[in-house]
């Protein structure tokens, strides 16, 4: 999985790098098990602070989506703890984004494709 960071986007490069590792687990790119990078490999590649990276993974962590120890480095949780319910903070984002769609004339069928193109993924 490759992860890219977009240097102009308001969002922190260590909740890009969280989003891009959280989507990679959710569309089946990262597998149950699978070692991540070591965050100063990661950090190394991609040209930024170790402590960047140890955000994201330390969020991950504390998401229950990733586990890290010393020994064996950062790994994608064998099970996640399936919470079925949407979050109010999500539940605010997808407001926003459906009233930005709705305001620039989105048709809502076109975001149910999306949803429905996203969430086979």
């Amino acid at each position: 999985m490759i992860i890219r960071i977009d240097e102009l986007s308001d969002v922190p490069i260590y909740m890009q790098i969280r989003n891009q590792i959280f989507m990679g687990i959710s569309g089946g790119e990262l597998a149950a098990g699978e070692q991540l990078p070591t965050v100063r490999a990661l950090a190394l590649e991609m040209g930024i602070n170790t402590m960047t990276v140890s955000k994201a993974y330390q969020l991950l962590k504390s998401e229950g989506y990733i586990m890290t120890d010393r020994k064996n480095g950062a790994r994608v949780r064998m099970e996640i703890k399936q919470q079925a319910s949407i979050s109010e903070a999500n539940k605010t984002e997808l407001r926003r984004i459906v009233s930005e769609a709705r305001i620039s004339g989105v048709l809502k069928s076109e975001i149910v494709a999306l949803v429905d193109e996203y969430y086979g993924k």
